[in-house]
């Protein structure tokens, strides 16, 4: 009998360490923090505007290569209306996609939040005290963010992530007809 409590007592600890439990990892899986739909409606309060696609042609798409240091998507969908566009889109911060949403509004980011979270560390980049240091920034002409964006340590890979969804959403925006039309308004 006590030989059956040791061997079950063992496979429990054995099943804690492969999930990381014991480690203090978080469990690793899709860990859905908001969906694209409905970050989509918040960005326009309630109202979602037809979804668009923007199609880079060779000179976008070279670009966003150097930005995001991987051969970019033919297409990526958005939404925009009066200036603004939102960017649903995935990147690689270790192992697996983050998801995330930016919202630029007349050429400065609005709000960037994590979608879907698969990895299993760096999940600290959800939080506001990391994603609020995105507010206002806007892409100099060498692409890259107005303002440099603090590291979190043990989350470095999910950060550069966030930060070449944010430089990229940023791009594309300039390349919409929303941002456009912001600029003949602005004159």
């Amino acid at each position: 009998m006590q030989m059956r409590m040791i061997i079950g007592f063992i496979s429990v600890i054995a099943a804690s360490t492969s999930f990381g439990v014991l480690a203090g990892e978080a469990p690793q899986g899709d860990q859905v923090y908001l969906v694209p739909e409905a970050y989509v409606a918040d960005a326009f309060d309630g109202r979602s505007p037809e979804q668009k696609m923007l199609w880079p042609d060779k000179s976008l798409r070279s670009e966003l290569k150097n930005i995001l240091g991987h051969t970019p998507s033919l297409r990526f969908k958005y939404w925009g209306a009066d200036g603004r566009t939102v960017w649903i889109l995935d990147e690689i911060g270790k192992d697996r996609p983050i998801t995330a949403g930016v919202t630029i509004e007349h050429g400065r980011i609005a709000d960037i939040k994590v979608l879907v979270f698969r990895e299993s560390r760096g999940w600290e980049v959800k939080h506001d005290f990391f994603t609020r240091q995105f507010a206002d920034l806007w892409l100099d002409g060498d692409q890259n963010l107005s303002e440099p964006v603090d590291n979190i340590t043990g989350a470095t890979l999910s950060v550069k992530a966030m930060t070449r969804m944010a430089k990229a959403a940023l791009l594309m925006h300039n390349h919409t007809p929303q941002a456009a039309t912001a600029f003949a308004n602005a004159r």
